[in-house]
């Protein structure tokens, strides 16, 4: 059946209005004036000026070790707590499910308000530890609700299989538990990573003087004109577009190289 000339123009239509921001961003990342509506000329001004803003390298060193360490103990903590909860009574499995649901379900405003609140009542200084912690712990649901369904797909009897041919339980853990819903801890992990590098509301809301990701430094810059954000906006967009390529052309290598394999032998 041929598709309809009218879906095919809503699909460009829908295509041009989440894609033509993002390419207006990185062509006007090489204009040489700083006008973001007129393109007077090519240049690399504004990455060199970039590369030599310390503030806006802070603000990403700051993005990638919290983002690296929050989906790394998010990831440990919503693994051991999912499996906690697969081997749970069920009724405190679907208790501490919705509880794991509320930080997903309320509005971020909401999370980032209760844990300022939180922080402050604590005494806590709010800057670079409070930050770190505000994202492990919005991340650790999103792990926890991708490991679940893997979790809910694995044989109880392998575990008990491997106790009973002498595993001990942390063996049976990572040689027989772990392998099985490994698919679901490393979506865990992406999305972990995605949430705490995208984050702003939280971010904002529990931060202190001097210590920026991304995310707020951005909001800060828009109030002025400063095309280094078109240029650190390029360079994240490569960089995602470069990972998903390798994502999607490795395991389809993979593949035709086992296809070869099966037509020899």
């Amino acid at each position: 059946m041929k598709k309809k000339p009218l879906s095919k123009l809503y699909l460009a239509i829908i295509m041009l209005f989440l894609y033509l921001p993002i390419v207006y961003v990185v062509v006007f990342s090489f204009n040489d004036s700083r006008s973001l509506t007129h393109f007077t000329g090519f240049s690399l001004e504004w990455y060199e000026k970039m590369f030599g803003n310390q503030m806006m390298m802070d603000a990403i060193y700051y993005t990638v070790i919290i983002a690296v360490i929050a989906t790394v103990v998010s990831t440990i903590v919503g693994t051991i707590t999912a499996i906690g909860l697969s081997k749970s009574r069920r009724l405190i499995k679907e208790s501490i499910t919705q509880i794991n649901n509320l930080p997903m379900l309320n509005p971020e405003i909401v999370t980032a308000i209760g844990l300022m609140l939180f922080f402050t009542a604590l005494n806590i200084r709010l800057g670079f530890i409070t930050l770190l912690l505000a994202h492990i712990i919005f991340c650790i649901p999103y792990v926890i609700l991708s490991i679940m369904p893997k979790l809910r797909q694995v044989d109880d009897n392998l575990a008990e299989a491997a106790l009973d041919l002498g595993c001990t339980p942390f063996k049976a853990l990572y040689k027989v538990i772990i392998p099985q819903i490994l698919p679901g801890i490393i979506s865990g992990a992406l999305i972990a990573f995605t949430m705490s590098f995208d984050d702003f509301v939280i971010s904002y809301f529990v931060t202190g003087p001097g210590i920026n990701n991304i995310s707020t430094y951005v909001y800060t810059s828009v109030r002025r004109i400063d095309p280094t954000v078109n240029a650190l906006s390029t360079l994240i967009v490569i960089a995602i577009t470069a990972i998903l390529i390798v994502v999607n052309i490795v395991p389809l290598i993979k593949e035709r190289k086992f296809k070869k394999h099966e037509e020899i032998y």
